[in-house]
């Protein structure tokens, strides 16, 4: 650095302000600096800086499947936020397990992550104290919203209702809730197939709980949850899928039928991905504000990294949503 200095005609702090991208360095001495440390060849001693602030520039992403389209689309989101921001990431794989999600946490520590992103399936508000006490997180999806534990969420409730008010605008009255359940942890299904019966009931639809077919969240659980409807005789005329991965297999089970979307049934799905634009037909879907979510999970986990609000000083948000119409509904 104080080769870079002597080369720019400057001090080894104003070097310093330069590399770590101070604002308050005029554009001609920045100039200058990064001139010299091309033609020198300078390059940071990281370690020594990381042990020196006592970060490590690095935070922590855990998700349940890397394999999942929604979860690959969250990463790349993180991703390219937290590099906007100065931060590299690293992935972990809970395989949406209590074991998998705590031993995220517990390899953050271990691994001196700045901080983590933890999209929940388990643990819930009950684990948030022992398992998150005292290291900065920010917890995906709706197991844990109460705790004092920063939180991200998907108008769940919200996007499925409007999806099935949606179909049954467009004339549907035999609509199956494709991964539907109503027993179980509150999570991003029993939320989706609430506002699901929800919009039946607003729209003066009879329930039929023939039409909730429960089903594993990726395509091969929503082909397999078609053809189980046409197996037991269950008469459909829309299919509300809690995912978009769903949806797509739902429409391969179509196929298989030798029937269609949306001359024989409309099609639904839920989180935007980006194959449901590429379908055939292209998917109807619920876009759940990607980008608002991954900003404010940042923001919250800077913040609580930077020690600027107090340990108990959790906060909720809301990611904002909006219908998608596509061609599986006719769009």
């Amino acid at each position: 650095m104080s080769d870079v200095a002597k080369a720019a005609g400057v001090s080894a702090m104003t070097v310093s302000n330069v590399l770590n991208g101070h604002p308050h360095v005029s554009e001609e001495t920045r100039r200058r600096v990064t001139e010299a440390v091309e033609r020198l060849g300078y390059r940071m001693n990281v370690a020594a800086r990381n042990l020196r602030s006592g970060t490590t520039g690095v935070i922590g992403l855990a998700i349940p499947d890397v394999d999942q389209p929604y979860y690959g689309r969250l990463a790349s989101l993180v991703i390219a936020e937290a590099a906007r921001r100065g931060y590299r990431v690293a992935v972990e794989q809970t395989g949406a397990s209590r074991e998998g999600e705590a031993q995220a946490v517990a390899n953050s520590r271990l691994r001196m992550y700045d901080g983590l992103i933890i999209a929940t399936v388990e643990l819930g508000d009950e684990d948030a104290a022992g398992v998150f006490a005292g290291f900065p997180v920010v917890a995906l999806g709706e197991r844990i919203s109460e705790a004092h534990v920063d939180h991200v969420g998907m108008a769940n409730f919200e996007g499925a209702r409007d999806a099935t008010l949606h179909l049954v605008e467009r004339g549907c009255r035999r609509i199956a809730a494709i991964g539907g359940r109503t027993e179980g942890e509150t999570g991003a299904a029993t939320l989706r197939t609430a506002g699901y019966l929800a919009a039946l009931d607003e729209a003066g639809v009879p329930r039929d709980d023939a039409l909730l077919v429960p089903c594993p969240f990726n395509l091969a659980g929503g082909a397999e949850a078609v053809r189980q409807l046409a197996a037991d005789g269950v008469p459909f005329d829309g299919l509300m899928c809690l995912t978009d991965a769903m949806a797509l297999g739902a429409l391969r089970g179509l196929a298989d039928l030798g029937r269609g979307a949306p001359g024989d049934a409309l099609v639904t799905g839920f989180d935007d991905i980006p194959q449901a634009a590429f379908a055939v037909p292209s998917l109807t879907t619920v876009a759940p504000g990607h980008a608002e979510m991954v900003t404010a999970a940042l923001e919250l986990l800077t913040e609580r990294m930077a020690g600027r609000r107090a340990e108990d000083e959790a906060r909720n948000v809301t990611g904002p949503h909006r219908l998608v119409v596509r061609e599986s509904t006719g769009g």
